[in-house]
């Protein structure tokens, strides 16, 4: 508890401070039934965006930013601690300057890494090879919800070529809210939300 609120650890003590209200907003608005991530989004990956200059290392356009954050903080808090607990036992703790950045210059690898494991993970959304009417008439699992005619939810869904897509979905008018998990048929699309209403028993 005392290398925590040491003067030497404040870069990696703020980190993980950040990374931990991050994390509690996060939870609490997904609760409250979305996702700050969808207001973050991710960068654009054209040829002059941000994702295609020297940041691809590091997974941008790939990742959503909001996760990328937060392993940027969390690998960038734990190595910090490592290093100046290491340091400590063999003399004295680093002055903070000098241990955040040690920390940032090994973090870089271990971000890379740990965002291409992300990468794969995470389901993609929309892109230009499928067109958003091709959804309309899928089969979809709620996976953010409960979906209702307020604030849009998430559904996961497969296009024709068989990759994952995670979408933007409120229930149809006059539905009940549906909740996660629930298997959903994509019957509209208003703007960039896509409009569901239960699947029928035999197509669920």
């Amino acid at each position: 508890m005392n290398l925590i609120f040491a003067p030497e650890c404040a870069p990696f003590s703020i980190a993980a401070a950040m990374l931990a209200g991050l994390t509690g907003i996060e939870i609490i608005s997904m609760l409250l039934g979305f996702s700050i991530s969808e207001f973050i989004g991710k960068p654009e990956g054209g040829h002059d965006g941000i994702a295609s200059g020297p940041l691809s290392w590091l997974n941008v356009g790939r990742v959503p930013i909001l996760i990328l954050v937060m392993l940027v903080l969390g690998t960038f808090a734990a190595v910090g601690f490592v290093i100046q607990v290491v340091a400590g036992t063999i003399w004295l703790p680093l002055p903070a300057t000098i241990a955040a950045f040690l920390a940032a210059v090994a973090a870089v690898p271990m971000i890379r890494t740990s965002s291409r494991t992300v990468a794969r993970l995470v389901p993609r959304d929309e892109t230009y090879v499928v067109d958003a009417t091709d959804f309309i008439g899928r089969i979809a699992e709620v996976t953010l919800g409960p979906l209702d005619q307020g604030l849009p939810g998430r559904v996961k869904v497969k296009d024709v070529h068989g990759n994952w897509h995670q979408l933007r979905a409120s229930a149809a008018e006059g539905h009940d809210p549906i909740g996660v998990g629930a298997t959903v048929l994509l019957v509209d699309q208003k703007a960039n939300i896509f409009i569901a209403v239960p699947a029928p028993s035999d197509l669920a």
